[in-house]
C-alpha cells in the first residue's frame, strides 16, 4: 500500500473524529452531570437517566445546538445507544431473557397490534391526515423514530409528517418517563412487571431503558428484553404496511421498502451467551472459571460504563426534542399522540393485571 493511501486514511480517521469529538463532549459532560448529581443529591438517586433527557432538552431548546455538534450528538443517539444496549446483554443470562415468557410476548404482539389498528381509524375521526395518523401510531406501537422512518419509506410518506411523528414520540415517550415511576407507586408493580410494562409500552429504546432503570436491576433486565422483542417486530410490520399501502392508495406497487434489521440485536444476543456461560455451573456446582477471572470481577465496571453511555444517550434525545415541530400541525395530531400514548399504555397494563 502507498504512503499516499494511508495518509488519506489518517486524515479521513482524523476528520470523523474531528467531526464527532463536539457533540461526543457535550453528551458526555451532560451525562457525568447527571452521573454526579444522581449520586449526590438524595432525592435525585435512579434519576440519573431522566436527569440526562431533562437537560440535553434544555439546552436544544433553551440554548440550541451548536452545528458543530450535530454529528457527535446523532452518533451518541444511534451508535452509543446501540453499544450500550449491546454491554447490557452482558448483565442478562439466557434464563433471565425467557422469563418474559410466551405469554409476555403475546401481551407486548397484541399491545403493538391493537394500538396501531386503533390510532389510524382514531385519526380520521379527529382529521387527522391518513398519512400522519398512520406515522404515530407506528412511532407509538413499536419502536419510534426508526419505525416512523421505515413505515414513511415504505408508504412514500410525507418528511413533514415524519418529521411531526417523531416529536411527538419523542414528547410522550420522555413524559413516559418520568409519570410511569410516580404511577408505580400507587400500582405496587413488581420489577418484573414494571420493566415488561415499560418494554411494552413505552416509544424509544433509550426512554424504556431511562424508565425501567429507575425500577432496579431486574426491571432494567425484563424492560431491555421485552423492547427488543418489540424491535424485532418491526420488519414482518413493516413489510405488512408496504404490501398494503398499495391497496389503500398510500404508495406504488413499484416501490418495494426493505427495512432495517436491528444487527445490535445480534451484539445483544451474542452478550447474553457470554454471560449465560459465565454463569453455568460445573458439574460440582462451582462456577465457571471464567467468571472469577473477567467478567464477574468486571461486573460493577461494566454495569457502570452501560450507565454512562446510557446517560449520553439520553443526552442526545433530549436535544432531539424539538418543540417547534410540535406547534407545526396544530392540536389534532398532538391530541391523537396522546390518545396513542395512553391507549398502548393502559392496555398492556390491563393485560399485566390479568397476567399476574
Amino acid at each position: 500500500m502507498s504512503s499516499v493511501a494511508v495518509d488519506v486514511r489518517a486524515s479521513g480517521r482524523r476528520n470523523i473524529i474531528l467531526a464527532l469529538a463536539p457533540g461526543l463532549a457535550v453528551t458526555a459532560g451532560i451525562a457525568l452531570i447527571a452521573h454526579l448529581a444522581s449520586h449526590n443529591i438524595g432525592f435525585l438517586k435512579n434519576y440519573q437517566m431522566i436527569m440526562a433527557i431533562i437537560l440535553g432538552a434544555l439546552v436544544h431548546n433553551a440554548v440550541g445546538l451548536p452545528a458543530a455538534a450535530s454529528e457527535g450528538v446523532a452518533f451518541s443517539l444511534r451508535r452509543i445507544l446501540r453499544f450500550s444496549i449491546i454491554l447490557l446483554g452482558l448483565q442478562i443470562t439466557a434464563q433471565q431473557a425467557i422469563e418474559v415468557g410466551g405469554a409476555g410476548i403475546a401481551l407486548i404482539a397484541a399491545g403493538l397490534l391493537s394500538t396501531l389498528f386503533v390510532t389510524v381509524p382514531l385519526g380520521r375521526v379527529l382529521g387527522v391526515p391518513r398519512g400522519l395518523a398512520l406515522l404515530v401510531g407506528v412511532g407509538t406501537s413499536i419502536c419510534g423514530a426508526s419505525a416512523i422512518i421505515s413505515a414513511k419509506a415504505a408508504v412514500q410518506g410525507d418528511d413533514e409528517d415524519a418529521a411531526y411523528a417523531i416529536a411527538s414520540i419523542t414528547l410522550f415517550g420522555t413524559a413516559a418517563i418520568l409519570l410511569y415511576p410516580i404511577a408505580n407507586g400507587f400500582l405496587h408493580l413488581t420489577p418484573r412487571d414494571f420493566g415488561l410494562w415499560a418494554g411494552a409500552s413505552i416509544h424509544e429504546v433509550a426512554q424504556v431503558m431511562a424508565t425501567a432503570f429507575d425500577g432496579g436491576p431486574e426491571a432494567l433486565r425484563v424492560g431491555a428484553i421485552a423492547k427488543l422483542t418489540r424491535v424485532a417486530m418491526m420488519a414482518p410490520v413493516i413489510i405488512a404496511l408496504g404490501e398494503m399501502s398499495v391497496r389503500f392508495g398510500f404508495g406504488r406497487a413499484d416501490v418495494k421498502v426493505r427495512p432495517p434489521f436491528p444487527w445490535f440485536l445480534l451484539g445483544f444476543l451474542a452478550m447474553v451467551g457470554v454471560a449465560s456461560f459465565v454463569a453455568m455451573p460445573h458439574t460440582d456446582g462451582t462456577p465457571v472459571d471464567l467468571a472469577a477471572l473477567f467478567v464477574r470481577e468486571q461486573m460493577s465496571g461494566i454495569s457502570a460504563a452501560t450507565a454512562f453511555l446510557l446517560s449520553m444517550a439520553m443526552a442526545a434525545m433530549g436535544m432531539h426534542t424539538n418543540i417547534r415541530h410540535i406547534r407545526s400541525k396544530g392540536v389534532r395530531p398532538l391530541l391523537l399522540g396522546l390518545f396513542s400514548t395512553l391507549f398502548i399504555s393502559l392496555t398492556t397494563l390491563a393485560m399485566i393485571r390479568w397476567l399476574a
